[in-house]
């Protein structure tokens, strides 16, 4: 996983409590953030010259003759403003897929533009999210499903463009081109381990075109449909690619697929996931199997979609008549 350190000083940001924070310094604190129930107690020089919000609230906060200001509406709660204020003091912060969307939309929400001071933390997390969140296969894919917990401020800044366009680029790469390292939730091969003895410790293997399919099955239905739209615009994949993955998300992510039904009483759950599936489905010959085709009308009659069923019931009328879109 790609991480990034900023700042050098020691973290020096303590707890008292369950819902007090500050730093240990010997200079006296001057303001205190309320974060919901968590109030820290900074200073205002280090948050000040880095946040254009802030100076904003402490303005305002002046005038009532308070020393308390309130963003408890900061994307990320506590913890993403934490990663905010330790960056004001220039102490050590880590920033990894995992929480990198979390501190970009707490630091927009704060205003720590460039304008306010150059080297400012939005700038300092685009060049990490372009520069190598971007270029890696599993961050990009954590990433894009850590937005969702901040819309519409992810969709807005453009983080989930920019991962759904980094993730769909690499799943069109020549095969030639990709290391198996790409894909991290295939099994380990033997051979990869050096234990196969038919292969005499031979370690490369061709990587096949449905290499990244079982890794996109992680996203939720409104991901997965946005970034298999992008890689069939490109064109770059048969539809038989396509029709693999589709096939893996159905067996991922409809429990009792692979039996033919969706658990009972699971119906309106999986309704968006049944319907997209058979929206995405590929119009050419043999490009899905028809025991695919048939268990997902039979999901599709389950979940109770009038026009998934009747496409779904078109294509199956078609395979029967004409024989063409089994393989």
């Amino acid at each position: 996983m790609k991480f990034m350190k900023l700042g050098s000083k020691p973290d020096s940001f303590q707890t008292e409590g369950n819902s007090v924070r500050y730093v240990a310094t010997e200079l006296a604190t001057d303001i205190i953030v309320n974060v919901g129930d968590i109030k820290f107690y900074l200073h205002k020089f280090p948050l000040l010259s880095k946040s254009a919000h802030l100076q904003n609230l402490v303005t305002i906060a002046n005038g009532e003759n308070s020393d308390e200001v309130d963003i408890s509406d900061i994307p990320g709660g506590p913890s993403a403003y934490e990663i905010c204020a330790k960056f004001c003091y220039g102490m050590t912060v880590t920033l990894n897929a995992y929480n990198v969307v979390a501190a970009r939309c707490a630091a927009e929400y704060l205003g720590m533009h460039e304008t306010i001071e150059k080297g400012n933390l939005i700038y300092k997390i685009d060049v990490f999210l372009s520069s190598s969140i971007f270029r890696s296969w599993k961050d990009s894919i954590i990433v894009l499903q850590t937005t969702r917990s901040f819309l519409p401020l992810s969709e807005e800044l453009k983080v989930i463009s920019h991962c759904i366009h980094a993730v769909a680029t690499k799943a069109c790469v020549d095969v030639s081109k990709v290391n198996w390292s790409y894909s991290y939730n295939r099994k380990k091969l033997p051979e990869e381990n050096g234990n196969d003895p038919k292969l005499n410790g031979l370690r490369n293997r061709l990587v096949p075109t449905d290499w990244w399919v079982e890794d996109l099955c992680e996203l939720e239905i409104g991901l997965y449909k946005r970034v298999l739209v992008t890689i069939q615009t490109k064109g770059t994949l048969s539809d038989e690619v396509i029709g693999e993955g589709l096939k893996a998300y159905a067996y991922r992510r409809l429990p009792g697929f692979s039996k033919g039904m969706i658990q009972c009483g699971d119906a309106a759950k999986y309704r968006s996931t049944v319907d997209t599936i058979v929206w995405l489905l590929p119009t050419e010959r043999g490009s899905v199997p028809c025991s695919f085709l048939l268990k997902l009308l039979k999901a599709a009659i389950y979940v109770d979609l009038g026009r998934c069923n009747q496409r779904t019931a078109d294509k199956e009328n078609w395979t029967a008549t004409r024989g063409g879109f089994c393989k």
